[in-house]
């Protein structure tokens, strides 16, 4: 039976023990991590969220405490009582490894079953296992330190953006379905009947709106809801933390922005981040690097040669130059000595980005590549010089259209970065990537859609190719790049009616439809907006990449799996007839099953 923690306070935690409490009695409380009986000497380990201490029951404690201490299994929470005294056989693996405490009084506080895996570091278990028993999973210490680290990013950005001036304000979490990107999680009304709100996919409009409503500077730790095929580092909910200023430019933005990354990774990490950070204008990123959120921890840079081979009868090159197309190439050093295997396995990941062929040439003594019976010995000088290419190096090309040779190189240049280990270990390169495209034609609608979103501002030299070259518009956006990942990003916002009408027609809307969806935005910017701009950072992989984690399920308590659901909830569910009565809502066959 449970006993109470009646009389008892906790007086530190288990690691908080130190030499200094040598002979001192204290109370600790935690989980039982393992048990030792060496025959009437025995030895548990207690856990908290701090880390862990030795008890020791000695053959001289009370009959009561050898009792109890005899009943005692793994994850059973425990209260003792003790005094400090130092270990007659340090351990170095852990914090409290030269201290124990010598118990005189314990209670079991709650006893426990088995549980479905060890509760350690670096589990060895199916991550569904661990996700059906999550609040198991997250008492293992790994699990803790990510989260511990997760309330530190967010406490720093809290206190860095009060100094800058910033409010936190909440925006709604029920909104207006508007089209943003992907679906909406709806919500029905059950006053309204056949109406429904939309959990949002940002606050974008609602910070828009503080900024004409003159509050300035806004920051928020924001949840956000987006109903999308899921991966590695997205979730259906997901948390940014958001800013939005006015009377700002991209400058502004940025310098606030970098201001914040310098703070946090030096009181969360203690590593210095120099300033300014690196900056790439979108262009010269997808050029270099076939990437516009590009890791630049190694090179592999894409060079074009399509100059350098235009006149070489090879039909990939060929068809591509009569079509205008490009060709370009990396270089991978020492990947002369890469098996035709393993050059096979590359042309297969370019594949999976539409690249019709990965063709390849071998530097050495005795060249090897696969279109070589159409190269003379003038020609692989060329190209070997253009790559930069010497003794022993690869050369892998792709001739297509610039999106998929920048896909395929782009992918290709990090996956033979893993499999050689070219990437550094614990190194963070942090860049701008600027001047994105401000639209981009989808073939499919026939139309132009958003880069990044409908109120995002065109670069001022830029505004009259609207009229005449839409595609050709460069926007005031900017996204912040973490080794190869996308950490945040925003943009300057358009501010003046017109502008915004005419965007929302390039994008296809008539006027009736913009103000249909977006009516309220349009009436407000009736009323005077000043400029405004900002960003929103992905909290969720800000953790995943400071901790060094592979998902960001392993840095957010309780998350969603590859279909949406809740392992441990079973949520999402079905509901009762009578809540569906209430909202006036009838369920039809699912005919797809």
């Amino acid at each position: 039976m449970a006993e109470s923690m009646y009389g008892l306070s906790r007086t530190m935690r288990c690691a908080e023990v130190s030499l200094e409490n040598i002979g001192d009695s204290v109370t600790l409380m935690g989980w039982c991590h393992k048990c030792r009986d060496l025959g009437g000497l025995t030895f548990l380990t207690l856990r908290d969220r701090s880390g862990e201490i030795q008890l020791v029951v000695s053959p001289d404690s009370a009959d009561e405490v050898k009792e109890k201490t005899a009943k005692v299994r793994t994850e059973y929470v425990l209260a003792c009582e003790g005094i400090v005294q130092k270990r007659s056989a340090p351990n170095a693996n852990m914090k409290t490894g030269e201290l124990e405490i010598l118990v005189t009084s314990l209670r079991i506080l709650s006893e426990a079953l088995t549980p479905p895996f060890y509760i350690e570091e670096n589990v060895n278990a199916n991550e569904p296992l661990r996700l059906k028993y999550r609040y198991l999973d997250l008492r293992r210490p790994d699990m803790q330190r990510n989260l511990i680290m997760r309330h530190k990013i967010a406490k720093c950005a809290r206190d860095y953006f009060d100094a800058e001036g910033f409010l936190d304000i909440e925006t709604p979490m029920l909104g207006k379905s508007t089209p943003e990107g992907a679906r909406d999680y709806l919500v029905p009304s059950r006053v309204k009947k056949g109406s429904f709100f939309a959990l949002p996919q940002s606050p974008q409009l609602y910070k828009q709106l503080l900024m004409l409503s003159g509050f300035d500077r806004y920051m928020q730790i924001a949840r956000c809801f987006r109903d999308e095929d899921l991966r590695a580092d997205r979730q259906p909910e997901f948390t940014q933390i958001d800013l939005e200023m006015a009377f700002v430019n991209e400058e502004d933005v940025m310098k606030v922005t970098e201001g914040f990354l310098q703070k946090v990774f030096c009181e969360v990490m203690d590593i210095h981040i120099s300033l300014p950070l690196q900056r790439l204008t979108w262009r010269e990123a997808m050029n270099r690097f076939g990437s516009d959120k590009p890791d630049l921890r190694f090179g592999l840079e894409l060079i074009d040669i399509s100059q350098t081979v235009k006149d070489i009868p090879f039909p990939a090159f060929a068809e591509a130059m009569s079509a205008g197309r490009s060709v370009r190439a990396i270089c991978v050093p020492g990947g002369a000595a890469m098996t035709r295997k393993e050059i096979d396995a590359l042309a297969e990941v370019a594949k999976t980005y539409q690249a019709k062929f990965l063709s390849w040439l071998s530097i050495s003594q005795t060249p090897r590549g696969s279109f070589l019976k159409y190269l003379s010995e003038e020609q692989i000088t060329s190209i070997a010089a253009v790559t930069g290419a010497s003794e022993n190096d690869l050369v892998l090309i792709v001739a297509d259209k610039d999106e998929i040779v920048f896909a395929a190189l782009g992918a290709l240049r990090c996956d033979i970065a893993k499999k050689m280990n070219l990437i550094a270990e614990n190194t963070y390169n942090l860049l701008w990537v600027t001047q994105f495209p401000l639209l981009e034609y989808n073939e499919e609608a026939g139309r132009y859609v958003a880069m990044h979103h409908p109120f995002t501002g065109p670069m001022d030299e830029d505004i009259d190719f609207l009229d005449t070259d839409p595609g050709r518009v460069r926007a005031k956006a900017y996204d912040i790049i973490l080794n190869g990942t996308e950490l945040g990003g925003g943009s300057i916002r358009i501010h003046d009616l017109d502008l915004q009408r005419k965007m929302f027609s390039l994008l296809g809307f008539s006027p009736e439809a913009a103000y249909e969806q977006f009516g309220f935005l349009l009436d407000a910017f009736s009323y005077g907006v000043p400029p405004h701009g900002g960003l929103a950072f992905g909290l969720d992989r800000m953790v995943m990449l400071m901790t060094g984690s592979k998902s960001i399920r392993e840095v957010i308590a309780f998350p969603k799996v590859q279909n949406s659901s809740d392992l441990m909830t079973e949520a999402p569910a079905p509901v009762t007839d009578l809540q569906l009565d209430d909202l006036s809502i009838s369920l039809t066959e699912d005919k797809t099953k």
